[in-house]
């Protein structure tokens, strides 16, 4: 029978012996990591789809609407959907540019406009985007086109529509339709252009109402000079903050506003606090099984050496030491772990990715699509974390029990 050597403790090698009496005991250590490596695995592989998710969410809103940084005039957001052409900037946009100081790869004008859209005898009412085709190239990443083509190779005269709005319309690529609009004056305009394409964005909602033309096409009908909005598309999404900082320091708070994309995409933000609290949700539940078990576990591992543990006292070990002991099991476990399954999960994760994972149309959205697992590096620290705390709060009362054992009582239990 394998005997803890009092002098090797005192030595203070606490954490060679803990090795040992893990390997020692290599069943149970087996099945304790095998517990913990599948609570790692699979919260790191939910994270990470849910991290895909998220990113894949941000960037399609980012790239096909609303771009990392909005410039509009000061209370655009708050009054201009009622009066949108009293707050319209000039044509110009090099002043963002000479005020950015940082990689800017797109500054987009737009102008909002909204009507009816009439074919033969059927009208229907639309929101609208005037664009410049050219500058929007950059911002249509998630813009898919259906039918036809886009903006760009349609003409001056085309318009391109939603796929809910052309269907709804009963109209196809090369059809002639009539956009009529209100004028600021109290007009009314019209102009028929000719239908390019279809397109699909990831707002089901967005393609049932909205289409885009040339920005120049939407001037004319609404007989306005100018933009609505900026839309300032940069070389990363984490540059966005100091975007931001470096616009509001530069541009004049009186005459322009500049609004990050996330103050705009309200429901990506309660998408991500839902998904918040899924995976707080997933990570206690995890916390508890392997806290469980790995107690139940341990537990039986000190029931099973009271002999091994009086017979350490009586060679002169303290009870300190005992407890150290057992702490450096329970620390090494978690070690072990932790590291064996984050390399687990992120094997798996570029396995999954590299397949992919068909997922069925969320709401509001008429298609599905083919997800990945994206396991971030502070994700993956959290799952290293999780096993190795978890582990260290399942052992301290069997490391506490183990070190309150009575020496008699422990040496009698060998008969």
């Amino acid at each position: 029978m394998h005997m803890w050597q009092a002098s090797t403790a005192r030595a203070g090698q606490p954490a060679r012996i803990a090795a040992r009496n893990l390997l020692r005991h290599h069943r149970r250590t087996l099945l304790a990591l095998a517990i913990i490596c599948g609570g790692v695995v699979s919260y790191l592989l939910a994270g990470g789809f849910i991290n895909w998710v998220l990113w894949a969410m941000r960037e399609a809103a980012i790239q096909s609407q609303l771009g990392h940084v909005q410039i509009t005039r000061p209370g655009y957001f708050r009054e201009g959907v009622s009066d949108p052409y009293s707050f319209l900037l000039d044509r110009d946009t090099s002043v963002v540019a000479s005020a950015a100081g940082f990689e800017v790869r797109t500054i987009a004008p737009r102008l909002a406009f909204t009507g009816l859209l009439s074919k033969d005898e059927t009208t229907i009412s639309f929101i609208g985007e005037g664009v410049d085709p050219e500058a929007e190239a950059p911002l249509s990443w998630a813009i898919t086109v259906m039918e036809g083509t886009d903006l760009r190779a349609g003409g001056p005269d085309s318009v391109v529509l939603g796929e809910g709005l052309a269907a709804n319309l009963g109209v196809h690529p090369g059809d002639l339709v009539v956009l009529l609009g209100n004028t600021p004056a109290g007009g009314v305009n019209a102009v028929e252009l000719t239908v390019a394409g279809t397109f699909q964005t990831t707002s089901k909602a967005y393609d049932d109402t909205a289409l885009r033309a040339p920005i120049e096409v939407a001037r004319r009908l609404m007989r306005v000079d100018g933009a609505t909005s900026w839309v300032v598309l940069l070389g990363e999404t984490g540059q966005t903050d100091a975007a931001v900082h470096a616009l509001r320091g530069r541009l004049p708070a009186d005459r322009f506003e500049v609004t990050p994309w996330i103050e705009l995409a309200d429901f990506y933000t309660k998408t991500v606090e839902l998904f918040d609290t899924q995976v707080n949700v997933v990570r206690i539940m995890i916390a508890l099984i392997v806290v469980l078990s790995i107690s139940n576990t341990l537990s039986m591992a000190v029931i099973e050496r009271t002999t091994e543990i009086g017979t350490s006292m009586a060679l002169g070990v303290r009870r300190r030491g005992i407890l150290a002991l057992f702490i450096w099991e329970g620390a090494l476990l978690g070690l072990a772990a932790g590291v064996l399954g984050v390399a687990l999960a992120l094997a798996l994760g570029q396995l999954i990715s590299a397949i992919g994972i068909p997922m069925p149309p969320p709401p509001g959205m008429s298609r599905g699509y083919v997800a990945e697992i994206a396991i971030s590096p502070a994700l993956a620290v959290d799952g290293f974390l999780l096993a190795f705390i978890t582990t260290q709060l399942a052992g301290l009362p069997s490391a506490w029990r183990a070190s309150r054992m009575n020496i008699v009582d422990a040496l009698r239990h060998q008969a």
